[in-house]
């Protein structure tokens, strides 16, 4: 019986995750807001019965690429972060964005351009992962050695800027291609140094 019941819960989640292959594919071209269930169903080859099964509507769909993109970044960002010297620091997380560019340009695409987008739970979704990101980069700079003397509301608005960067270098490496990583690379790096001089003179 568990064995039948093991077999059923692996075909629901390869139904599932090949409803989200789906729906990325077709996202290349429109937005979340223009997108039709029957479109993604008639792409996997399922009736449109079978999406309820898996998310409420494309909204709740969007919600969980949202989770695929960024979910799974926390504690790679996190370990990056935590590299001692600023150089070492900016130099991985500026490697970490042209990675995932690379790797997963789909993904990177679709929160670019659902991040402002007209569905609010996915405008919600991403605002959330990026507090997210934001607070555990704020951890990071509190430890720091130039931390004394910073007010909590000061690391937070610190960290918002480096995310913010993060998800600017991110559509920067992908408007540039392949051609152009190297100089988006550039002035990433340069940027972030950038803000490395403005933190260390900011309680002057």
């Amino acid at each position: 019986m568990s064995h039948t019941v093991g077999i059923r819960q692996a075909q629901k989640q390869k139904t599932r995750q090949a409803l989200l292959d789906a729906a990325l594919r077709l996202l290349e071209e429109q937005s979340l807001s223009s997108l039709g269930l029957r479109e993604v169903t008639r792409a996997v080859g399922v009736a449109p019965t079978a999406f309820y099964r898996h998310f409420r509507d494309t909204a709740d769909l969007g919600v969980a690429l949202v989770e695929e993109t960024l979910g799974s970044l926390h504690a790679t960002i996190a370990q990056a972060m935590t590299e001692p010297a600023d150089s070492a620091r900016i130099d991985r997380t500026v490697a970490l964005i042209a990675d995932l560019v690379r790797t997963s340009p789909a993904h990177v695409r679709f929160v670019a351009r659902e991040r402002h987008g007209g569905v609010a739970p996915v405008r919600e979704a991403i605002a959330e992962q990026l507090r997210r990101f934001t607070d555990e980069v704020a951890a990071v700079f509190a430890r720091d050695a130039g931390a004394e003397g910073w007010s909590e509301d000061d690391l937070h608005m610190l960290a918002g800027l480096y995310v913010d960067h993060m998800m600017t270098t991110a559509s920067s490496f992908l408007e540039a291609g392949p051609e152009g990583e190297e100089r988006v690379s550039g002035l990433a790096r340069r940027r972030l140094r950038l803000v490395n001089l403005g933190r260390e003179h900011w309680l002057d």
